[in-house]
C-alpha cells in the first residue's frame, strides 16, 4: 500500500494534538490515518503520543 505523503498542514495539526494530549488512536481518526502512519511521523517530528492500550498494570 502507497503511502500518502503529509502535508505541512497536518504536520501541524499533529503538533497540537501531540500538545493537548490526545491519544494515538485518536489522532489517527481526526487525521484519517493509521496508528502506525502517527506513530512513525510523531517520531519524525519529535514528539509523543500515548496509546490508550498501554494503560495495562
Amino acid at each position: 500500500m502507497a503511502r500518502k505523503p503529509w502535508s505541512f498542514k497536518e504536520d501541524r495539526r499533529l503538533m497540537e494534538l501531540a500538545k493537548s494530549s490526545t491519544s494515538l488512536e485518536e489522532a489517527a481518526k481526526q487525521l484519517g490515518r493509521s496508528p502506525d502512519a502517527i506513530k512513525r511521523m510523531a517520531l519524525r517530528l519529535g514528539l509523543s503520543l500515548k496509546s490508550k492500550a498501554t494503560k495495562k498494570d
